[in-house]
C-alpha cells in the first residue's frame, strides 16, 4: 500500500522519454517513488491513505539550484549596488561578525524561500565565495546543516579552504565579545574533514557536503607570487583529492577565460567536478569541459553574466553537462529558478539574435535531470521515475498568468514563477501543502531572521550600507562617472 498518491494532474515526468501524462498519477510509499502513469492505471494497482488532487496541477520532479550562497540571505541588497561595499559586507559579516545563531537562521530562510519556490535540493557554499568561506570551525556548517534539516529541503553545502596566504584572521563570539584569531589552512581542512563525517549523507541523504577550493585566474597567479602559488597550487589538489576519496562533488566558484585549463593542468577537473560560472571559455576550454565529464552551473542572472558570457550551447553542443544555478541571493537575485530558466532563455537568444536557441523544454532539464547528474544523484532525483526519491512539486495552474489550460509545459517554463508552487513532498514528506510549510512556523523563521541580521549590523557597524544610493531615482546609471 502506498503512503501517499497524486492523482488527475499533468505529469511532467522529465524521465528519459521526457513524457508529459495528462490525467497523471504518481504513487509514494515511503520516500520513494512506486508508480507514475495515468490516474486510472495507478488507482488500479495502488491505494494510499493520502489522495492529493492535483487537478489543474502540474505534477513535476522538484528543481534544483546548482549554486547559490549561504549567508546572503541577510546580506542581499546591502551597499545598494555598490559592488565594492557588498564584497566588504560579505567578508566582514562572514569571518569576523557572524555566530552559529546567525548561519542557522540564515539557511532556515534560505531552504524556506527554496521550499516555497518549488526547489528541493540547492547546492548553498557556506559563505560569499571561494575567498570568504565560514570554515575555521565546525560550528558554523553545523548551524546551518540543522537549519536546513529543520525546514525539510535537501542541501549540498560546499565547504573548503580560502586563498592562500595562510593564516586567516576569524572571530568567534565569546560572551558578546569577539574574540580574533588566526586560522591556518590546516584547521579549515580539518573542519571540513569533520563536517563530512558528521553530515554527508545524514538525515536519509538529504544532506551532503561538497567541497571548495578557490579557483586560480590570472589575476590570482599574478597576486600571489611563486611561494603562495604553489602553496595554493597544493591546497587545491589536496582538496580536489579528498573530494574524490570521499565521493563528494569538487566545487569551484567563479571561472572565466584561462581558469578552466589551469584547472585542467592541476589535475582537478573531472566527473565530480563543478565549475560555476565559467564565462568567456575559449574553444580548448569548452572542449577540456565535455572532455573531462566536468560540469557547469550556469547563473545567467548573476553579475559574472553582465561581465562576461557562459557559452552554455556551444558547451551543451561539444557534449558537456550544464546546470542552472541561481548564484542567490546576492545581490539582486532570488532564488526562484522559473526566473532564471527564463533569463537563461532570452540571455543566449540575445547573444545569437535568434529566438530558436535554448528550447524551453531544454532549460527545464538542466534544473531538473542534468542538475541531478552534476550533483552525482541522478539514480534518485531529478526526474520522477519509479524506484527514485519522492521529491515532487505540484504548481497551481488556475491562475490568471497561467490560463487558458492548454500547452501546459510551456505555460510552465515561460510564464509561471516561484509563487505558483501549491505543494512540495521532498524524500516523500510533505513539506509545503496550500503554500504554508509544515515543518517550521514560517513566522518564527522571518522573525530569527530579522533578530540575526539586525545582530549582525550592530556587529559590523554597517547599517549605513541600507540607505537608498543618491543615484538610486532620476538618473540613466548608477554611477559618478558623467553620463551621456
Amino acid at each position: 500500500m502506498a503512503d501517499i498518491i497524486i492523482t488527475h494532474g499533468i505529469v511532467v515526468t522529465m524521465d528519459p522519454q521526457r513524457r508529459v501524462i495528462e490525467d497523471g498519477a504518481v504513487a509514494i510509499e515511503k520516500d520513494r517513488i512506486v508508480a507514475v502513469g495515468t490516474t486510472d492505471e495507478v488507482l488500479a494497482q495502488h491505494r494510499a491513505p493520502t489522495e492529493i488532487d492535483a487537478s489543474r496541477k502540474i505534477v513535476m520532479p522538484g528543481l534544483i539550484d546548482g549554486h547559490a550562497h549561504a549567508g546572503h540571505g541577510f546580506i542581499k541588497t546591502m551597499g545598494g549596488g555598490d559592488g565594492q561595499q557588498w564584497y566588504e559586507a560579505c567578508e566582514k559579516a562572514y569571518t569576523v561578525a557572524s555566530t552559529p545563531e546567525f548561519w542557522h537562521a540564515e539557511a532556515r530562510l534560505a531552504a524556506l524561500e527554496r521550499l516555497r519556490f518549488g526547489v528541493t535540493t540547492g547546492v548553498s557554499l557556506l559563505g560569499g565565495g571561494d575567498t570568504i568561506l565560514r570554515t575555521d570551525e565546525p560550528v558554523y556548517g553545523d548551524a546551518h546543516c540543522e537549519g536546513v534539516r529543520e525546514v525539510g529541503t535537501r542541501s549540498v553545502v560546499a565547504v573548503g579552504p580560502t586563498r592562500p596566504p595562510h593564516p586567516r584572521i576569524y572571530a568567534r563570539f565569546v560572551d558578546g565579545t569577539a574574540v580574533e584569531r588566526p586560522v591556518t589552512f590546516e584547521e579549515q581542512f580539518e573542519t571540513c574533514r569533520t563536517l563530512i563525517e558528521t553530515w554527508h549523507g545524514s538525515q536519509n541523504g538529504r544532506l551532503n557536503i561538497a567541497l571548495i577550493t578557490p579557483t586560480l585566474r590570472p589575476e590570482h597567479r599574478e597576486q600571489l607570487g611563486a611561494v603562495n602559488l604553489e602553496e595554493a597550487r597544493r591546497q587545491a589538489r589536496m582538496t580536489a583529492d579528498l573530494a574524490r576519496e570521499a565521493g563528494l562533488v569538487f566545487t569551484q566558484d567563479g571561472h572565466n577565460k584561462g581558469s578552466v585549463a589551469y584547472a585542467k593542468e592541476l589535475g582537478i577537473l573531472g566527473p565530480n567536478a563543478l565549475l560555476s560560472h565559467a564565462t568567456d571559455l575559449t574553444d580548448e576550454e569548452i572542449r577540456i569541459v565535455a572532455d573531462t565529464g566536468t560540469h557547469i552551473a550556469h547563473n545567467p542572472s548573476a553579475i559574472a553574466s553582465i561581465l562576461g558570457r557562459c557559452p552554455v550551447p556551444e558547451l551543451l553542443e561539444a557534449g558537456a553537462n550544464v546546470c542552472l544555478g541561481s548564484d542567490a541571493t546576492a545581490p539582486d537575485r532570488s532564488g526562484d529558478m522559473f526566473r532564471h530558466m527564463q533569463q537563461c532563455m532570452h540571455y543566449h537568444r540575445r547573444h545569437f539574435r535568434d529566438p530558436t536557441w535554448l528550447p524551453p523544454g531544454r532549460v527545464l532539464e538542466m534544473c531538473t535531470i542534468d542538475a541531478a547528474k552534476a550533483l552525482g544523484m541522478e539514480k534518485d532525483i531529478g526526474s520522477l521515475e519509479a524506484g527514485k526519491k519522492a521529491d515532487v512539486v505540484l504548481l497551481d495552474l488556475r491562475r490568471p498568468h497561467l490560463y487558458p489550460l492548454n500547452m501546459p509545459v510551456f505555460r510552465l517554463i515561460y510564464f509561471a514563477n516561484g509563487n505558483d508552487v501549491d505543494t512540495v513532498i521532498v524524500d516523500g514528506r510533505i513539506a509545503l501543502r496550500d503554500r504554508k510549510a509544515t515543518f517550521v512556523d514560517e513566522d518564527a523563521v522571518l522573525d530569527d531572521a530579522q533578530r540575526e541580521t539586525e545582530a549582525m549590523l550592530d556587529r559590523t557597524g554597517f547599517r549605513f550600507m541600507l540607505e537608498t544610493p543618491k543615484m538610486f531615482w532620476n538618473h540613466v546609471r548608477a554611477t559618478d562617472q558623467i553620463e551621456h
